[in-house]
């Protein structure tokens, strides 16, 4: 008789915990993207316009399908492969100067209610933009993210 009872609030406390996972999923509580690949370089001013439409001035962004970043990646790593990324699951995130030229490598990525924040790292300098930038990009998991803070007021929705 016991164990039948502990079986019975056993599946139902399981079924309960099921029931709320999609909403955990869901949450608007920050958590660590943590990235697959992560690349730093120099990336030429002349080369900004193959970034994405809309990203081409600020300071971070994303490239969300293969053709961008094969255009992207022989500018940002000249003569190196071009590494394999699943952009069906996952984005690549990049951090680059605008004023400064400042070595830089992305350390944190916190999705936050389905918004990624790029958090970065750089030295300090003030050897101005002329043409070069630094430049890091990291291979993040596509899901659950909806949109990347470009800066403190404005996302750009992710595709």
């Amino acid at each position: 008789m016991m164990s039948r009872l502990a079986t019975i609030f056993l599946v139902v406390g399981f079924g309960c915990l099921l029931a709320c996972a999609p909403v955990a999923m869901q949450s608007s509580e920050p958590h660590d993207l943590l990235p697959s690949a992560k690349w730093s370089g120099d990336y030429p001013v002349a080369g900004l316009g193959l970034l994405p439409d809309g990203q081409q001035q600020n300071r971070v962004g994303y490239i969300g399908d293969a053709a961008t970043f094969a255009e992207v990646w022989p500018s940002f790593m000249p003569g190196q492969p071009l590494p394999t990324v699943d952009f069906k699951n996952d984005l690549v995130v990049f951090s680059r100067n605008v004023v400064y030229y400042n070595r830089t490598n992305i350390f944190k990525v916190t999705l936050i209610s389905g918004v990624a924040e790029i958090l970065a790292m750089e030295t300090m300098s003030t050897i101005p933009v002329e043409e070069r930038v630094a430049m890091a990009m990291a291979v993040i998991p596509r899901v659950g993210v909806k949109a990347i803070r470009l800066d403190e007021a404005t996302t750009v929705p992710v595709d």
